[in-house]
C-alpha cells in the first residue's frame, strides 16, 4: 500500500499549489491584498452566488452570519445535533438560545418534519432562524426548508462546510449548488485541511443579498469601513461603525485556496468513485447514508453504522486505519447539557451516534488502500 497509516481525511497539495504560495510570498501583499478578492470572486462564481466574503475560518463565518442577520440575546435558533459544535456555538456567541431538531435516520441531515413539529409546538415568532447542515457532503433540500421558513418568517444559514460542489435538484428541475444563496440567506464553507479545499485554516461566507454582504464585510474587519471618505479626509480616514472582529483571511491562504478550488470538481468526482466502491461492498450488509433522488453528494465523509462501533474503531486503528466518529451529538456535550436544549425528541440522533463511524474518504485514497479498509471491516464483523 502507498501509506502505512490511512487517515479518515487528508489534504492534497500539488506543485501548482506550492508555486502559487511561493509567488504570493514574494509579492507585495501577504494579507489584505488582491488574492483575497480574487479568491472571493472565483468562489462566488463556482457556487453560483452573487457575493462571497473570505474569513479566517468557518466558525468565524458562522459568527458574523448570525450577527449580520440581527440575532439578539435570548432569541432562538434551530439546528441539528449531528454536526460540529460550531454550528450551534455561533448562536451562543450572540447570546441566543440553541434548540435542536432530530435528524432523518437515513440521510443523517436535519429532518424537515422534526423541525416543523418543533416550530409548530411554539407560538409564531418563538424562533428566529434555522441552521441546516449538509452533513458528510449531502445537500439538504433547502427549497423545502425555505417554504417552512417563509411560513414562520425565519432566516436560514446553510452550513455547507462539508459540501462544496454538491447540489440538490429543486421542484423546477434546477440543480441548486450548495451555498448558491437561492434558498438560504447565507452559506458557510470551511477550508480546514481535511475539507475539500485546504487553506490550512479559512472559510467563506456566501450570499445573494447586498445588504448582508456589506454587513458581513464590515464585521470580518473590526466593523470598519472607508465608505464615508470625502475630500475633507485624507487617505488614512476610516470609521468603525460597529463592533466587529479580525476574521480576515490572508493572501497566502487565498492563493492556496484559488488553486485548490480549481481541483475541486475532480476531487468530488473521485470522492464519489470511492463512495460507490464502498456502497457496492456494503450494499445489503452494512447501513450507510442514503442518497435522495436528484442529489449529488460532495462526500466529505463516508459514514457507516455498525453495532460494535467501539470495537471496530479500535480494530481499524490497530491495522493502521484511522477512522473517526462524526459527531458526538451537540446536545449531549457537557456545556449544552448544562444550559439545556428544550424538549425535542432526538432519539434518531442518539441511535445514529451509537453506531456511526467515518471511513477514509479523500481523493488520493488508492484503490488498494480502500480495498484494505473494506477487507478489515468484514474481517472484524465476520470473526
Amino acid at each position: 500500500m502507498k501509506n502505512s497509516i490511512i487517515p479518515y481525511g487528508r489534504q492534497y497539495i500539488d506543485q501548482k499549489d506550492i508555486e502559487t504560495v511561493i509567488e504570493t510570498l514574494k509579492a507585495d501583499f501577504l494579507t489584505q491584498g488582491p488574492k483575497v478578492k480574487e479568491f472571493e470572486e472565483k468562489f462566488a462564481s463556482y457556487v453560483g452566488s452573487k457575493y462571497a466574503v473570505a474569513v479566517s475560518n468557518a466558525t468565524a463565518g458562522l459568527h458574523i452570519a448570525v450577527m449580520a442577520l440581527g440575532l439578539k440575546p435570548g432569541e432562538r435558533v434551530i439546528t441539528t445535533p449531528i454536526t460540529f459544535a460550531a454550528s450551534a456555538n455561533c448562536v451562543r456567541y450572540c447570546g441566543g438560545e440553541v434548540w435542536f431538531a432530530d435528524i432523518d435516520p437515513d440521510t443523517y441531515t436535519l429532518s424537515l418534519e422534526s423541525t416543523k413539529q418543533l416550530i409548530e409546538s411554539k407560538p409564531k415568532g418563538f424562533f428566529k432562524g434555522i441552521i441546516p447542515v449538509d452533513f458528510a457532503g449531502l445537500p439538504v433540500n433547502l427549497e423545502a426548508f425555505r417554504s417552512l421558513a417563509d411560513e414562520y418568517n425565519l432566516w436560514i444559514i446553510e452550513d455547507a462546510c462539508h459540501a462544496p460542489g454538491g447540489y440538490f435538484t429543486d421542484s423546477k428541475g434546477d440543480k441548486q449548488l450548495c451555498g448558491n444563496g437561492m434558498y438560504a440567506n447565507i452559506g458557510i464553507f470551511s477550508f480546514h485541511p481535511v475539507k475539500h479545499i485546504a487553506c490550512g485554516e479559512g472559510g467563506m461566507v456566501t450570499t445573494n443579498d447586498e445588504v448582508l454582504y456589506n454587513k458581513l464585510s464590515k464585521l470580518r474587519t473590526h466593523g470598519i469601513t472607508k465608505e464615508n471618505m470625502s475630500e475633507n479626509h485624507g487617505g488614512w480616514y476610516y470609521e468603525m461603525q460597529e463592533l466587529g472582529f479580525n476574521y480576515r483571511l490572508t493572501d497566502i491562504q487565498s492563493a492556496l485556496g484559488i488553486t485548490q478550488l480549481e481541483k475541486n470538481d475532480a476531487g468530488v468526482k473521485r470522492r464519489n468513485e470511492i463512495a460507490q466502491n464502498y456502497k457496492q461492498a456494503f450494499d445489503g450488509k452494512i447501513k450507510f447514508q442514503s442518497l435522495p433522488q436528484g442529489v449529488y453528494n460532495a462526500h466529505h465523509l463516508f459514514v457507516i453504522e455498525v453495532e460494535n462501533r467501539k470495537g471496530l474503531y479500535d480494530y481499524l486503528r490497530q491495522a493502521g486505519v484511522f477512522a473517526q466518529i462524526h459527531y458526538i451529538p451537540v446536545h449531549t456535550l457537557p456545556y449544552y447539557k448544562t444550559i439545556g436544549y428544550g424538549n425535542a425528541d432526538l432519539s434518531n440522533s442518539e441511535v445514529y451516534y451509537s453506531k456511526c463511524i467515518s471511513l477514509p474518504m479523500y481523493p488520493t485514497l488508492t484503490d488498494d488502500e480502500q480495498e484494505f479498509v473494506i477487507e478489515r471491516i468484514f474481517k472484524f464483523l465476520n470473526d
